[in-house]
């Protein structure tokens, strides 16, 4: 069990997401950041969608009410237990009384703490992600404040082979990089599927799109992240009717310049849709921060089975290495 004592705004309990909905106009919500999650809960040994704390604003200050374990991924934020310097991409036991302060970034944009058991909120729709807009899951729908508490799921005790804890390896050292021609090291580079209305675009601008940099906007949140970039064009700029979107799915107002649908996105609108960035890569981009440069690289079908795979591998690899280092405890 934890007790939040110092909180930013807009600080959340979130699982992988909640889904089968969207008919309803209910979205995804989860983690912008869902491998950082699944990578959490895997070297705990939790259930995949266990839920865990996304933290987007700092500074966060802790309190360990129970004893367990804990995994902190995503962002390399500055994070001290009692003090001590905790590294990036750590699990390790905790004791109760203990205080965890988790301070800015020094990289990446988003952390999530993962707890023994999971963050045990009520589901709601088969989920435990909050839906801020709409008032429901996680805290009541509400972002996490000082003097919350959040209560721990059941889970088997286990004590660690050495009592420091130990790393995971990141998806951005483990995971092969996407390539891109025009890509300079810096850049964040997003695979993606050209969408059915990019014939609808001019040749420059379709061409723009897969070679120019972007830059990630301050008009970005959960909701959807705005870049800013050459303008993209159609010929036809009628309006189109509304329609069914998901997350990763780029779109372009009237102002040409494209909008990506996130967790916290519409279920349904009418921009029309120029490219689907690959669910393997969403996580890429929700450590990108304001100011980032993205580049888009252009795949086929076969090379998001593979980025999929990919992915797959390296939670097996977390979940496998992470078992060695965890040992139960027998009663």
């Amino acid at each position: 069990m934890i007790e939040i004592s110092q909180t930013a705004p807009l600080n959340t309990v979130q699982d992988l997401g909640r889904f089968g909905y969207r008919r309803y106009g209910i979205g995804t919500a989860g983690a912008m950041d869902r491998l950082a999650l699944a990578a959490g809960n895997r070297a705990l040994g939790n259930a995949p969608g266990a839920a865990g704390v996304e933290f987007q604003l700092f500074p966060v200050t802790i309190r360990l009410r129970e004893d367990g374990a804990i995994a902190l991924t995503g962002a390399d934020c500055v994070a001290t237990l009692d003090g001590k310097a905790i590294p990036p991409w750590w699990v390790l036991p905790v004791k109760a009384g203990q205080t965890l302060k988790l301070s800015a970034p020094l990289r990446g944009a988003r952390t999530y703490l993962c707890v023994g058991g999971g963050i045990n909120v009520p589901e709601v729709l088969g989920s435990r992600s909050t839906q801020m807009r709409d008032g429901f899951g996680g805290l009541s729908g509400k972002p996490l404040s000082a003097g919350d508490v959040l209560a721990a799921g059941p889970h088997a005790p286990c004590r660690f082979r050495d009592p420091f804890g130990f790393g995971i390896e990141p998806p951005e050292a483990a995971i092969e990089p996407n390539l891109h021609d025009w890509a300079a090291d810096s850049d964040v580079v997003l695979r993606v599927i050209l969408a059915s209305e990019a014939p609808q675009f001019d040749d420059a601008s379709l061409k723009a799109f897969k070679t120019a940099s972007w830059t990630v906007t301050a008009q970005s949140n959960r909701m959807g992240y705005r870049l800013a970039g050459p303008t993209l064009t159609r010929p036809d700029p009628t309006e189109m009717r509304s329609q069914a979107i998901v997350q990763g799915v780029v779109q372009v107002p009237p102002s040409g310049q494209p909008i990506v649908q996130l967790a916290d996105g519409n279920s349904a609108g009418g921009y029309p849709k120029i490219a689907y960035i690959l669910q393997s890569d969403l996580w890429r981009l929700a450590q990108s921060t304001p100011g980032r440069k993205l580049r888009f690289s252009l795949v086929s079908l076969d090379d998001a089975g593979h980025a999929r795979k990919q992915v797959s591998r390296y939670l097996d690899d977390v979940a496998r290495f992470s078992s060695y280092c965890r040992m139960q405890v027998t009663r």
